[in-house]
């Protein structure tokens, strides 16, 4: 079986994996590295010598005898040693998702809300480290540290493995919800390598969205990330062409956009409008379905999507979404508008930031500023990461420098 196909496999089935034994265990950091360790164990032996027949038991048998070997190395854990071992270490991982409670579990009120969101992307979500410190714009030495620090913090804690109660429940809900915002952003976008898509990632995402949504049905930020994932996932078989190639918002195919998806999502977000308050999910749906239900790029309502950019600008402060508002403005107003509030960014974003870059390249060709186009695509290029941008921008600008025009949308307006 190719390594690509097993990475998938045993990414999918970590999180169960490592749920039954800190629920057996009571150590969230033991249980995490005996599933590390498990995963790199099913990495080097399944492509050679194939897929056991029950990977989920052969994970969680692997994974229990070294947390067992970590709790023997411990006299002060003996305790632990006899809960674990009262186990059979073969047996199959029950039928029922403990991942849910993982994700609160990783929400741990003593941590700060970065340091739940880089846990919970690494058990959870399956991320690399390099990948978390991608999405937070950090060195990944830093993040490193900080999901060590996290681990230390749950096992000193000693906090149960079950869901929380109600009143501390809403107040890890942030941090749930953030995470799994990261998680399907990553699997729809990834931050480096060949695939434009993780599908795995995103699709594991959504899952778990509706597993929130299912358990807290009357809270409108829940409803609204699961319709932003669900309203963004609808676009994403026009978002490559046949040979692999970005296809961006205004150029894609909306024949292929998945029609189901985008009614769940608008029948989500429509209700979740309704509901008291606002947040920056229900925000981001209410600009997704804005996209989605304009069936050519020219029919889009650029006067709403930029007065809800403006809106979830005041709430978060994010410099992204000013990014965007950007953009926006740009549809609305001119290039000249856009690009005078990309100017106030360049301070707010990092240099390696490439959608800043790219974002300012578009709206100079829409200027007429052909060479200056052409530089920031150039240096967009450089910044990412991801194969499958790095060919579209650098084709943008050898595009304009052969006098040709390119797109009507940058990326980064998905």
């Amino acid at each position: 079986m190719p390594r690509a196909e097993v990475e998938d496999l045993v990414r999918t089935l970590a999180p169960q994996v490592l749920a039954v034994l800190a629920r057996r265990s009571g150590d969230f950091g033991a249980a995490e590295d005996a599933t590390q360790e498990a995963l790199l164990a099913a990495v080097q032996h399944w492509p050679a010598e194939g897929i056991p027949e029950n990977p989920r038991g052969w994970l969680l048998q692997t994974a229990s005898r070294r947390i067992i070997d970590i709790f023997r190395s411990d006299q002060a854990r003996r305790r632990r040693e006899d809960t674990v071992a009262a186990e059979p270490p073969g047996a199959e991982v029950p039928d029922r998702d403990d991942t849910l409670t993982l994700l609160f579990l990783c929400a741990h009120p003593s941590l700060t809300s970065a340091s739940a969101i880089a846990l919970t992307l690494r058990a959870v979500g399956g991320l690399t480290t390099a990948e978390i410190a991608s999405a937070f714009l950090v060195p990944e030495t830093t993040m490193a540290q900080r999901i060590s620090r996290a681990k230390a913090k749950i096992k000193k804690s000693g906090l149960p493995f079950r869901m929380p109660a109600a009143d501390e429940r809403q107040a890890r809900l942030r941090s749930v919800l953030h995470v799994l915002y990261l998680v399907f952003n990553e699997g729809y976008t990834s931050s480096g390598g060949r695939r434009l898509h993780r599908t795995e990632l995103s699709a594991e995402a959504i899952r778990l969205a509706r597993l929130l949504h299912a358990a807290l049905p009357d809270d409108g930020e829940a409803a609204g990330l699961l319709a932003l994932m669900l309203l963004t996932d609808a676009r994403r078989p026009a978002r490559t062409g046949p040979d692999g190639d970005l296809i961006p918002l205004a150029d894609q195919d909306r024949s292929l956009w998945d029609r189901s998806l985008i009614r769940e999502g608008v029948a989500l977000i429509t209700a979740a409008l309704t509901r008291d308050g606002i947040g920056e999910y229900r925000l981001q749906a209410a600009i997704a379905a804005t996209h989605d239900i304009a069936l050519r790029a020219e029919d889009t309502d650029w006067p709403r999507v930029l007065t809800l950019y403006t809106r979830l600008e005041a709430l978060t402060g994010n410099p992204v979404v000013t990014l965007n508002r950007a953009i926006a403005t740009a549809m609305v107003q001119g290039p000249d508008a856009g690009l005078t509030m990309l100017a106030g960014l360049d301070d707010r974003l990092p240099d390696h930031h490439h959608r800043l870059a790219a974002a300012r390249a578009h709206l100079l060709e829409l200027a007429g500023q052909r060479e200056e186009a052409v530089r920031h695509y150039t240096a967009a290029a450089a910044r990412t990461g991801n194969t499958a941008e790095q060919r579209y921008l650098t084709l943008r600008a050898a595009r304009l420098r052969a006098g040709h025009s390119t797109s009507r949308s940058p990326i980064g307006t998905e």
